[in-house]
């Protein structure tokens, strides 16, 4: 598994929706919009305060923040804690 250093985050990207709750199918288009992610790994922080995400929370990122990863044949993004926009609840 990839351990982060400092505040970074490492995420692996959820598998985009095809179709709406209310049964709506989504383009392609709509379904490469999607900025969301479940943290798999967080690092130690800055200066001794820890990060304010925990692995398995679901998380929304700014778009090109990212450091794209292959490990173990699986793909993973790479993203400072300040490049998370918020988290997921309630899910």
């Amino acid at each position: 598994m990839l351990k982060p250093l400092h505040d970074n985050v490492v995420l692996e990207r959820e598998a985009p929706e095809e179709t709406t709750k209310s049964g709506i199918i989504l383009s392609s288009k709509d379904q490469e919009k999607t900025k969301t992610a479940k943290v798999v790994a967080v690092g130690p922080g800055k200066d001794d305060e820890p990060l304010s995400v925990d692995v398995g929370d679901t998380v929304v990122f700014k778009s090109y923040a990212t450091t794209d990863v292959e490990f173990d044949e699986k793909e993973y993004l790479i993203i400072k804690e300040e490049d998370i926009l918020a988290k997921v609840e309630g899910e």
